[in-house]
């Protein structure tokens, strides 16, 4: 019986699973990759200036540096902020870990704050209250593609001369009081990740108006070195020097060609995925179970993921009944993310528990519902109806 819940023995609202995201690959792109596989230039060629120019005309900034991986982008963001050994760095208690590993990368302490209530983005009380002598920076994440508050954000960095890294490898083309994603703060880090808005397999990238400062970033992807082999070419050289420890954070031209072809489809995209939330919307909006992720009305959202919030006092099972039940119906629900501090690598480094109350809290309702451009319009019924069916089954 379709009532039946799967794991119950009845039979799954889908025959297949339902991942909760993924990446969006055509002809279009698959010519592109092939051009350059056809070409002198694998690595270090001029795709990777061509995509850089792509991020800049997509969101305004006015310079970008290309790198192997979101995660790169943080370290370069970090190591460019000046931020070593003692310097304290805010970063929010809910995010992947790489908001807060770049800062142990350089050798420095993140500081975790606590979370708006709403959005569940860095709280800039928090934050507040958490800066001292030696804090050095704040990381800001655009939790699930909402943008934080960055007006609220860029007061301290002035007010305490410190600079903010926007981590928003969640919020591609999100707007936030008219203003661009990418054009916020110093530092706006990307992630091109396959489950992120575009993909270029992996990879990243950090977008600065500083030029100073994607100097300093584009000879720290390519291990501290202060001519490229471009440049040295220009005046016919051998010479370069290691003017500082950089790493291996290139991008392949191969990576950047995806990336420029997805780049291209990035707006429609992202109209899709406003239309599958306010479908979403429209459907869940009278199921008690469940709080809908709020947009507050200076943003534009650009739907990373779906986040709701389970009202556990509604039902007569737990988040992991809940989460089993939507994965046995084949809806590939997933949970974004476990708090930071409570990662045994951090536990170790002598973070506790119970300091975030609004993190550790929200943490315990979250789920993420399946969100991804490639969704048809039967993939959002099957989602409603498991959750109709989980409802029906254990609600109080």
């Amino acid at each position: 019986m379709m009532s039946k819940l799967a794991l119950d023995g009845g039979q799954p609202v889908r025959a297949s699973m339902l991942r909760y995201a993924g990446q969006s690959v055509d002809a279009a792109d698959r010519r592109a990759v092939e051009e350059v596989l056809r070409s002198d230039w694998l690595t270090t060629g001029p795709a990777v200036a061509s995509f850089e120019r792509s991020l800049c005309d997509f969101t305004g900034a006015r310079h970008a540096v290309a790198v192997n991986s979101g995660t790169a982008a943080l370290h370069a963001a970090a190591c460019a902020a000046g931020i070593g050994s003692g310097d304290e760095v805010i970063v929010p208690a809910i995010s992947f870990v790489a908001s807060a590993n770049c800062v142990l990368y350089q050798r420095g302490t993140p500081v975790f704050a606590d979370l708006c209530p709403d959005t569940l983005n860095i709280d800039p009380t928090d934050v507040e209250r958490k800066i001292t002598p030696r804090t050095r920076a704040i990381v800001a994440v655009d939790f699930a593609g909402h943008p934080c508050d960055h007006d609220a954000l860029s007061g301290l960095a002035r007010n305490y001369g410190i600079p903010v890294i926007a981590d928003s490898a969640h919020s591609l083309g999100a707007v936030y009081q008219g203003r661009n994603v990418g054009t916020l703060q110093r530092f706006n880090t990307f992630s091109f990740h396959p489950v992120k808005h575009i993909t270029t397999g992996e990879g990243g990238a950090v977008l600065t108006d500083d030029e100073k400062m994607a100097h300093s970033m584009r000879s720290f992807r390519h291990h501290g070195i202060d001519f490229d082999l471009h440049a040295r070419g220009k005046i016919n050289s051998w010479e370069y020097d290691v003017v500082t420890l950089g790493f291996n954070y290139r991008i392949p031209d191969i990576n950047c060609a995806l990336g420029i072809s997805q780049l291209t489809k990035l707006k429609g995209w992202l109209e899709r995925r406003r239309a599958i939330v306010t479908a979403y919307r429209k459907a869940m909006a009278e199921l008690p179970m469940l709080q809908l992720p709020e947009e507050r009305p200076d943003c534009l959202s650009a739907w990373h993921l779906y986040v709701v919030r389970l009202n556990a006092e509604t039902l007569n099972a737990s988040r992991a009944e809940v989460f089993a039940a939507l994965r046995a119906e084949n809806i590939g629900v997933n949970v974004h993310y476990i708090p930071i501090p409570w990662m045994t690598h951090y536990a170790n480094l002598g973070y506790g528990r119970g300091q975030w109350p609004v993190a550790e809290t929200e943490y315990e309702r979250l789920l993420s519902l399946p969100l991804f451009q490639d969704m048809t319009d039967q993939d959002m019924t099957d989602v409603i109806k498991a959750l109709d069916k989980i409802w029906n089954a254990y609600r109080r």
